[in-house]
This record gives C-alpha cells, structure tokens and sequence, in this order.
C-alpha cells in the first residue's frame, strides 16, 4: 500500500512531468511558426519527442525513488539528502548556533 507522501510526491512528480511535456509542444510549436523550412519543422518535432520522453523518465525516476523511500524533503532532490549537516541558503539557517560552536 502506498504512503500518502508517496501518493503526494508521484501526483507532484505527474504533474511536473506533464508541465514539461506541455512547455516541448509549445515550443515546438512556435519553433514551426518560425521555422525557414522543413527541416527546421523536423529538428522541432523531433526536440519536443525528445523533451517529452525525458519528461517521462523523470516522472518513472521520480516514482521509483518515491516507493523506494528516497526523496529528500531537504533537497527536494529524489534520492539527493543533505547528509548529516543539512545547510540553508539563509543566513544562520543550518548553523549550530549553541556559543563555542
């Protein structure tokens, strides 16, 4: 049975996933609207069925690492923790602030 972090990080991976898919044919398309010929139409098609098919593999990389229990809240990189001395990038974030430390 699925975690419903699980559930939530694959509905956020999908969605990411079909953001990107929709970002390539848009671009395709006004790649063709300005294209010289045909073959720029082709070099387009063929760059949004590039974009798309990593799209997708992100997404299956993202559901493996999600079921494997390897997303990192830190880092919102799937399988990228921080390691044992998680920093920020704000000021004092990540620090020990305890005095001789």
């Amino acid at each position: 049975m699925q975690s419903v972090k699980e559930k939530a990080a694959n509905v956020a991976a999908s969605a990411k996933a079909g953001m990107e898919k929709t970002k390539a044919t848009v671009q395709e398309k006004v790649e063709k609207l300005t294209a010289h010929g045909e073959m720029e139409k082709q070099i387009a098609t063929q760059k949004k069925e590039e974009k798309k098919a990593e799209a997708e593999i992100k997404k299956q990389e993202a559901y493996e690492n999600n079921a494997a229990g390897t997303t990192s809240a830190a880092t919102g990189v799937p399988g990228r923790p921080t390691g044992p001395h998680p920093m920020s990038a704000l000021p004092g974030h990540g620090m020990d602030s305890r005095p001789g430390r």
